[in-house]
């Protein structure tokens, strides 16, 4: 069991959530650690539990009472099935910006987390014109849409050609403050005014494609850093998010989102 054991922070990148949200899921009573290390006090968690923290991720964020989201937790398959469905039926009756939790809590109602199809990959580098942003976990998507805003309007203003497909660029763990980019390649590969350079170093990458609206990634992130822990890789740098298809190119449903991790072999003293 000890092998299946992971770090809080290593734990909280599986999930796409902070650390400090899990310990805070502890203290409320949702989520305990698997094992509490009585000398240090370090808490470590057992990869089974992750469907249960997106689950209590979505559902608090979705507003729902933390003794419904309680009863999710610890009842049965049955019992969890028709809270799920309920709450789903609920959040059917919101507009626009809990579309992305009514399908996930569709699909953890319905039987779990989706497989993704994850392989090991060698990207090129990449020189990219950018704009940076600060951003907490919960308004990432609002600000990622104000980024390529930000970007089109300063390569417009240029006039400067660029090349799609745009690129979205976020740190593997998820804090309040952290700095994310939107970005882009450029035909003559500079970066106008309003934006940053960029580069994006050669390297291997665990990279996956996920179908979806982006509320949806959190699962592909999961299904990356599963593999990756699996492969007994190291991940580093920054994800990188290709927009295949993006919003105006496809309906919600159909939207394609590439998304790469660098990863590298773990140094002995981590593998252990």
């Amino acid at each position: 069991m000890e092998d299946d054991l992971l770090t809080i922070g290593r734990f909280a990148r599986l999930c796409r959530v902070g650390a400090g949200r899990l310990r805070e899921y502890e203290e409320l009573g949702l989520v305990h650690p698997a094992r509490v290390d009585p000398d240090s006090g370090y808490r470590y968690y057992a990869r089974s539990q992750a469907p249960d923290v997106l689950t209590a991720a979505l559902l608090i964020d979705a507003g729902v009472p933390l003794a419904v989201v309680a009863d999710v937790l610890r009842g049965d398959e049955r019992t969890r099935t028709v809270v799920l469905q309920a709450e789903r039926e609920r959040l059917g009756e919101r507009a626009g910006r809990d579309s992305g939790r009514i399908g996930i809590l569709t699909r953890l109602s319905q039987g779990g987390l989706p497989e993704y199809e994850v392989g090991r990959e060698r990207e090129p580098e990449r020189r990219l014109a950018a704009v940076h942003l600060e951003s907490g976990p919960g308004d990432l998507g609002p600000r990622a849409e104000e980024g390529v805003r930000r970007l089109l309007g300063a390569i417009e203003a240029a006039g400067t050609p660029w090349l799609p497909p745009l690129v979205g660029l976020f740190p593997l763990d998820l804090a309040e403050g952290m700095r994310i980019a939107v970005a882009a390649e450029t035909e003559e590969g500079e970066a106008p005014g309003g934006t940053e350079p960029v580069v994006l170093p050669a390297t291997d990458v665990a990279a996956t494609v996920h179908e979806g609206p982006y509320a949806h990634l959190p699962l592909a992130y999961h299904a990356l850093f599963t593999w990756i822990h699996d492969q007994n890789l190291q991940p580093h740098g920054r994800a990188r998010e290709t927009y295949l298809a993006a919003p105006g190119e496809a309906d919600p449903e159909r939207l394609l989102t590439r998304v790469a991790v660098p990863v590298e072999p773990r140094r002995a003293e981590e593998a252990a």
